[in-house]
């Protein structure tokens, strides 16, 4: 994504990750306050309760860290989807779509730090784009495990509408978009409703 010095240091001992893991909770942080261009390194350092010698040793830049914060949102999500992929064979249609509609909503407090790093940046458009890329064939795979008979192109068609629905329910569960108390449990029949439709072998 970007050219660093030197590239990060990948800490072997279980202190050493877990260290790495506490300065990019506190970057995380930062990040989300402040946004990628005005946080600092040393505002990250202080955040982590750390010396900046520390974040340095691990990280040569702010790049480095909101490459390093991206690339573990971008596990984290491969990680659920492939979670719901293993077990979609064996899901009814409304639960799979209820476990499709959780799992933007259980990720969200990882997801933050990343959407304001690419909502600072245009030159990440293309992060953004296989950060979608990565969603949509995490939704498809889940749904031809349940649906073996659906075809690629409507597949994406169905998972790309599948992933709005996930994308929707996040804003409303979290106050970003206009909603009332019972608006996520609507959301979620529609999105049943609308899998049980278009994934019926006579749909």
């Amino acid at each position: 994504m970007s050219s660093h010095s030197r590239a990060p240091l990948t800490p072997r001992r279980a202190n050493g990750r877990q260290r790495v893991a506490e300065l990019l909770q506190a970057a995380a942080s930062v990040i989300q306050e402040r946004g990628f261009e005005a946080a600092t390194m040393a505002e990250i350092a202080a955040k982590a309760d750390a010396k900046i010698g520390s974040l340095y040793r691990f990280f040569p830049n702010k790049e480095a860290v909101a490459d390093a914060l991206m690339q573990n949102y971008s596990e984290l999500l491969e990680a659920e989807y492939q979670g719901v992929i293993a077990q979609a064979a064996a899901m009814s249609v409304d639960e799979l779509a209820d476990a499709l509609m959780d799992l933007l909503v259980r990720t969200y407090s990882h997801a933050q730090a990343v959407i304001a790093l690419l909502d600072s940046r245009t030159d990440w458009t293309d992060i953004r784009l296989r950060f979608r890329e990565q969603a949509v064939e995490g939704v498809l795979a889940a749904l031809q495990m349940n649906a073996p008979h659906l075809g690629e192109a409507e597949g994406r068609d169905i998972a790309t509408v599948v992933l709005n629905n996930m994308k929707t329910i996040v804003a409303v569960t979290f106050g970003n978009a206009p909603t009332t108390r019972n608006a996520p449990d609507e959301l979620k029949l529609m999105n049943r409703l609308y899998l049980n439709n278009r994934l019926r072998l006579d749909g």
